[in-house]
């Protein structure tokens, strides 16, 4: 058994840090989202960050919050693996690689590398920080990372629709017809609003 002192890896990596997605299927069509907002709604109604059509309007709600945890609050019917009522009644929890929600027809899966979920380290393992393995260091201080983030959207945000006063299937359609094509086509890799890389090369572009 070796003796060499154990230096404790840990799932607290920067801000925003380890690709957080979703990834979408309804028995036809793969997708990835990548959250990139710090409010994702979801839902049938035109003025979301997600789209999808046969939901709620705003069926559910990603909230990506001070101590850099993506929060899932679902508003709408719907299937979910970990979730518990808040004090509204509504369901919530913090995501993990592999908590999954359906909205309609469509069942969404969240993931985040494991250096930056800030759950236990080394996989998860059940006997493992406190037992076999050191309890990781401490979680960040990730205030001054959301105030700045917050920041600049507001400074950079124009006033988005209010999804709550939009027909389900975009502005202008039936809920049945119309319209709703184009909201499909959006979904599925139409990329409006699709935005020219940074100066690091990177686009802001949510969809893969």
């Amino acid at each position: 058994m070796s003796t060499h002192p154990h230096t404790p890896t840990t799932t607290h990596d920067a801000w925003g840090a380890g690709d957080p997605h979703l990834r979408l299927t309804n028995g036809e069509d793969r997708l990835v989202y990548h959250l990139r907002d710090d409010i994702v709604r979801i839902g049938s109604a035109a003025g979301n960050e997600l789209v999808l059509p046969d939901g709620d309007p705003v069926h559910a709600t990603i909230t990506h919050d001070e101590r850099d945890e993506y929060v899932l609050t679902l508003h709408g019917p719907g299937e979910t693996n970990a979730a518990s009522l808040d004090a509204s009644g509504e369901r919530t929890q913090i995501l993990r690689t592999g908590a999954s929600f359906t909205v309609g027809e469509w069942e969404l899966v969240y993931g985040r590398e494991e250096s930056a979920d800030h759950g236990r380290p080394y996989g998860g393992r059940q006997g493992g920080e406190l037992s076999d393995q050191d309890l990781q260091p401490p979680r960040p201080d990730y205030t001054a990372d959301a105030e700045d983030d917050q920041s600049r959207r507001t400074d950079t945000a124009t006033a988005p629709e209010d999804p709550t006063t939009a027909n389900a299937s975009g502005q202008g359609g039936s809920a049945d017809g119309g319209e709703r094509s184009s909201t499909t086509r959006r979904l599925a890799g139409d990329k409006q609003g699709a935005t020219a890389p940074d100066e690091d090369g990177e686009s802001d572009e949510p969809w893969s």
